[in-house]
C-alpha cells in the first residue's frame, strides 16, 4: 500500500500514473488485485495492491516501477510517499 499526498493541482497526474502502475501488472499471475482509492476527507491517494505471496510481489513491482519510471512525482507529490508492506493477520497461524 502506498500513501501519496498529491498537490492539488497534480491529482490527475498522478491518479493516472497509479492506473500506469497498476495496469503493468494486471493479468500477470499472482496478483490478486490493484486499486487507486482516494480519501474523500482528505484528498489523499492509496494504491493497494494485493498479492497472492511475496515473491509475486517481487516479480510484479519492477514491471509496475519501469511503466511510472519517468513520471514526475517530485512535482506531483506534496509530501514523501509513505509505502507500506502489509501482511494479512486475519486468518491465525
Amino acid at each position: 500500500m502506498s500513501i501519496h499526498t498529491p498537490h492539488a493541482e497534480h491529482v490527475d497526474a498522478l491518479v493516472d500514473s497509479m492506473r500506469r502502475f497498476g495496469a503493468a501488472m494486471a493479468g500477470h499471475a499472482g496478483l490478486v488485485s490493484v486499486s487507486t482509492l482516494q480519501d474523500a476527507a482528505t484528498g489523499r491517494l492509496v494504491g493497494l495492491a494485493i498479492f497472492e505471496s511475496e515473491e509475486a510481489a517481487n516479480a510484479l513491482l519492477p514491471l509496475a516501477r519501469a511503466a511510472v519510471a519517468d513520471d514526475d512525482f517530485d512535482t506531483w507529490e506534496a509530501g514523501p510517499v509513505d509505502g507500506l508492506s502489509l501482511v494479512d493477520l486475519t486468518q491465525p497461524g
